[in-house]
């Protein structure tokens, strides 16, 4: 009997070896859909709105909410990719991508776009609250049918237009720690949106032949380098007071202020170069693009930081409080049992 439970134990894993194998090659691909850097800007950028909030959310629901963020964050890059293959393939940046490669098949990234996108609202709605996963549902939604679908192959204001999804994030974090929209995410959502424009077509300056051929009206492929870049350039000058709005509402210091206008006067001056090479220089181009994300990173670490430090010296001042109240009740009690 234990030779026969043995020798069946044996066809079994030697049945599963393939199949294993057969997984671990397509993980890759899968992991791949999820846009893995373009999603991790967006967790960080929830992490910080979570953070920031009032109150203070249990550790294990804070690690949920993030994943729960991350999980829609990559099920919009998934259905994103599942929806573009045609012009992804066409495109020298984007035909490596699992689809046009055959790694994973449109309809494979579709069911696994859906149930990523499917889970992650059900678990914040169960798990969190209904705010959050309404926000998190319009954004997946708003990326794919508004910006994807309709607004990518219809207008050059597509990414003006289509960054409010991404800008989200933010918001998202802040109503998952507190089941409520406020203004401070909504700054956060600002800054996220205004920074997205000169962000992109930072990139797209380089990749305007490409947009062309798959037929995508970029504003550097309908509206030529000059005008891009002098949109560029407006963006980022508009950005700078935009980053200093968490300094006049009190949830920002003088050192986020510091380092907001700091950065954002180098963005504004690349932008500038960039401009007044009227788009031919590629160099220029790539050092914005490299740049716009160290900026926008640097600026929410800064706000997290500002937030853990707040937080620790209030913590301080709330001990050393109470550990004074005690102090005196204690001399209290001594004089009247004297």
């Amino acid at each position: 009997m234990l030779l026969l439970v043995g020798h069946q134990s044996s066809l079994f894993h030697t049945a599963m070896t393939p199949l294993r194998r057969r997984f671990a090659a397509r993980l890759p691909g899968f992991v791949a859909l999820k846009k893995p850097r373009v999603m991790s800007l967006a967790v960080f950028t929830a992490f910080v709105g979570l953070k920031i909030a009032p109150g203070h959310l249990d550790p294990l629901l804070a690690a949920t909410a993030i994943l729960a963020i991350a999980a829609g964050a990559g099920a919009a890059g998934v259905l994103n990719m599942w929806y573009d293959a045609d012009i992804d393939a066409l495109m020298t940046r984007t035909a490596t991508r699992p689809i046009p490669r055959n790694k994973v098949s449109r309809r494979e990234a579709l069911a696994f776009g859906l149930v990523l996108g499917t889970g992650a609202v059900a678990v914040f709605a169960l798990v969190l609250n209904v705010t959050a996963a309404t926000l998190l549902a319009a954004a997946i939604l708003f990326y794919i049918v508004v910006y994807t679908v309709w607004l990518k192959r219809s207008t050059p204001q597509n990414i003006v237009i289509g960054g409010a999804a991404g800008a989200l994030p933010p918001v998202i974090g802040w109503a998952a720690a507190t089941g409520e929209i406020a203004l401070e995410p909504f700054v956060l959502f600002l800054i996220i949106f205004l920074w997205t424009p000169p962000h992109f077509w930072a990139l797209s300056l380089n990749r305007a032949d490409e947009y062309a051929r798959a037929r995508i009206p970029m504003l550097p492929v309908v509206a030529g380098a000059t005008a891009t870049t002098r949109q560029i350039l407006i963006y980022s000058i508009l950005l700078v007071p935009i980053s200093l709005l968490p300094c006049a509402l009190g949830f920002g210091s003088l050192l986020f202020g510091t380092i907001a206008v700091s950065c954002g006067a180098t963005f504004v001056a690349l932008a500038f170069r960039l401009h007044r090479s009227k788009g031919t220089d590629r160099r220029a181009a790539q050092r914005l693009f490299a740049f716009s994300i160290f900026y926008l990173f640097v600026l929410f670490a800064a706000l997290l930081a500002d937030n853990l430090s707040n937080r620790g010296s209030s913590a301080l001042l709330a001990r050393a409080g109470s550990t004074s109240i005690l102090s005196l009740q204690g001399e209290t009690f001594d004089r009247a049992a004297r």
